[in-house]
């Protein structure tokens, strides 16, 4: 079986994900063709070597449909005989583009595949549900599948975590991503979006802001009149469903809001994987060996709670333990999945997201697992260790887990 490496990585600065952010009137094929184009001109690379452009993407529509990754290859310039997929794990389909894309280089199907990831929220459509169950009610009977800020709350209410227990990961995320800005941590990978007309659109991350405990605690929890309301077509309140499959849990105590919540972004990022004697043959100098790739499920309705099996997964498939990882990368969606994460596991904080996370520097869904990967790989090299791991929560019910080394 051949080894899987990483050569480079390259990503977008994440910008705010609403109308009027810095990214927002750029198309999502073109923000990652600046990403490809980068990624292309860094290694010298011969694109018509590329065996596929796996891309994840958690919205197929609109901008982002007709198989943006596909798309973006023929934005760069790249040739037509190189074909692109776009892969939907709703959060984790970055990540999987990546572990896709290490499988096809360790069956020997492939020596050089492109695994990125575009997501611009700024673009997306008014939602025409609440829930993630696809408008399916009978499937809804079996698995009221509400919507994610609930979920983190019942994660919250269940594992006891308080409204300043969230609040607190909230601002420690918010002073290790000013940290890493100010060190220039984040300069290897992160590249400026420039305009057609050669102006910069956007150089650095657009989302962190000065956050303290004093100004989120008075912040309203996001969900709870969410929670406590009954839409059409639903039948009950979002509450009441998840007491059906949770009754010890009484009430649900609300305590998420926009101040500890991943926030929405738009960005793109890709990372170059390889076959270890390609890259040799080119004379390039691996960055990491992708040691393991999971996945895993968890129940529907609670949602997040699968990074830890993946991770577990993930680790026993390199036949390690969490113990021998030195550094993670686990998707801040909500505070409450890494709180969990950590107790589950007893992975101690001081080894997750050690340069902020999502909540703070903004969560461009399909992007995010390429640009965890990016922040990951930079961070152990900074630092001098070995071994990495990348987790994330996802829609449904499932996470997704990546195991790097460095070479």
């Amino acid at each position: 079986m051949k080894n899987a490496v990483v050569v480079d990585t390259v990503r977008t600065p994440r910008g705010k994900g609403r109308p009027g952010g810095a990214l927002s009137e750029i198309h999502p094929q073109e923000l990652l063709a600046g990403v490809l184009r980068e990624l292309e001109q860094r290694s010298s690379l011969d694109t018509s070597a590329v065996a596929d452009v796996i891309t994840g993407c958690a919205n197929a529509l609109g901008s982002h449909g007709d198989n943006v990754g596909r798309l973006a290859a023929l934005a760069a310039g790249w040739p037509v005989t190189v074909p692109g997929i776009t892969l939907n794990r709703a959060c984790g389909s970055g990540q999987q583009a990546i572990n896709d894309a290490a499988m096809m280089i360790e069956a020997g199907q492939a020596d050089v595949v492109v695994a990125a990831g575009v997501e611009m929220m700024s673009h997306y459509p008014p939602p025409t549900r609440l829930t993630l169950d696809g408008g399916n009610e009978r499937l809804r009977e079996r698995y009221p599948i509400i919507p994610q800020g609930i979920s983190a709350d019942l994660i919250a209410t269940i594992e006891g975590f308080s409204r300043t227990d969230v609040d607190d990961l909230a601002v420690e995320s918010h002073r290790r991503a000013a940290e890493a800005i100010a060190g220039d941590r984040f300069a290897r990978s992160m590249i400026p979006v420039i305009a057609p007309d050669g102006s910069v659109v956007l150089d650095h991350e657009e989302l962190p802001r000065a956050t303290t405990a004093e100004g989120l605690a008075k912040l309203k929890a996001s969900f709870g009149e969410l929670g406590s309301q009954t839409f059409e077509g639903y039948g009950e309140p979002f509450d009441t469903m998840a007491a059906r499959v949770y009754p010890e849990v009484g009430g649900i105590e609300h305590v998420h809001h926009a101040g500890n919540s991943s926030g929405l972004a738009d960005g793109a990022a890709a990372v170059l994987v390889t076959s270890e004697a390609y890259a040799r043959a080119q004379g390039w100098s691996p960055r990491a060996r992708i040691v393991s790739a999971a996945s895993a499920g968890a129940e529907p309705v609670i949602m997040l709670t699968a990074p830890g099996p993946a991770a577990e997964r993930c680790a026993s498939l390199a036949g390690m333990s969490l113990h021998d990882v030195d550094l993670f990368e686990v998707n801040e969606a909500f505070a409450s999945v890494v709180l969990r994460f950590s107790r589950e596991t007893k992975v101690d904080l001081d080894r997750i997201n050690v340069n902020g996370g999502a909540i703070a520097l903004g969560h461009p869904i399909g992007a995010s697992g390429p640009t965890l990967m990016a922040t990951l790989l930079d961070e152990l090299e900074r630092t001098d260790r070995e071994t990495g791991l990348v987790t994330m929560c996802t829609g449904g019910g499932m996470g997704t887990a990546t195991v790097i080394e460095r070479i």
